[in-house]
């Protein structure tokens, strides 16, 4: 008897990987996939080459990490499905926003005297949650809608859950692009991150592009089993556990072995089942 399936599904066409010891998903691939050993070290997302000069002396590193993540997964995508970057809807999901813009300004206002003007135009347009999405319109030309948000320990659910809807709601290729900094000081000290890392999919409608694999999820209100979106390789748990966004790396494991899986992400009072299927 076959086993019916449930849930949204699209076919996964760009992927992208940054984070300490993972610069790009070329250079990942085999640590992924257990073919190389994992050996974290600081590796500080490339200045955006995408963007013009003058929009790129205004980014910062978390601005940067989230176009270098956005910019490999669609061209992935362009690449293997023709899918132009500016044609893609856009899912941008961080828990942490631009807390080194943030907590610059903070600590701006905490020193400033009077009616001192103290907070650069270009420091306040970086603070807002879309900042990122909106440097990435600019870079691609794109005039696609495009969904931010932030969900806590959640957000790496909550944004693959938003790009889901996206793809089967609408019929179009989504690009989900999700980031995570460290918060500076004091801030760090009650939301701590133990590094920068950032994760990206293209997603689209099943028989789009040529697809490497199939996802399909579906929320179930009962939490998931203590650990069930922990990497396979151990190696990897301390990403995963201080980064919210490196609940991801199951998922990528998947991909780079070329396996199918079930896992599940917690997702407010429930869970996000999982299911991948690299034969499409």
């Amino acid at each position: 008897m076959t086993r019916q399936r449930s849930g949204l599904a699209a076919g996964i066409v760009g992927v992208s990987v940054w984070g300490p010891g993972l610069e790009g998903w070329d250079a990942s691939r085999p640590i992924l996939a257990g073919a190389a050993p994992y050996e974290p070290r600081h590796s500080p997302p490339p200045a955006p080459a995408i963007l013009a000069p003058t929009e790129r002396r205004r980014t910062g590193p978390v601005v940067r990490l989230a176009l270098t993540v956005a910019h490999e997964a669609a061209q992935n995508a362009a690449s293997s499905s023709g899918l132009p970057p500016g044609s893609l809807r856009n899912v941008f999901g961080s828990s942490n926003g631009d807390g080194v813009v943030v907590g610059g300004i903070l600590d701006a206002l905490a020193g400033a005297r009077g009616n001192e003007r103290v907070v650069s135009p270009t420091a306040f347009h970086n603070s807002v949650h879309n900042a990122a999405a909106g440097y990435w319109s600019i870079a691609t030309a794109g005039r696609q809608p495009a969904t931010c948000l932030g969900a806590h320990d959640g957000t790496w659910a909550a944004a693959l859950l938003k790009a889901m809807v996206e793809v089967a709601a609408d019929g179009e290729a989504t690009l989900l692009c999700c980031y995570d900094h460290p918060l500076p000081t004091p801030l760090a000290a009650l939301r701590p991150t133990v590094s920068a890392f950032g994760a990206g999919l293209v997603l689209a409608p099943l028989g789009v592009g040529q697809p490497m694999a199939t996802v399909r999820v579906g929320y179930c209100a009962i939490p998931p089993a203590p650990g069930a979106w922990a990497p396979r390789n151990p190696a990897l748990h301390a990403l995963a556990a201080g980064n919210v966004v490196a609940q991801s790396l199951r998922l990528l494991e998947t991909l780079a072995l070329g396996e199918s899986d079930r896992h599940a992400l917690p997702y407010l009072d429930g869970r996000l089942d999982l299911e991948l299927d690299v034969a499409g």
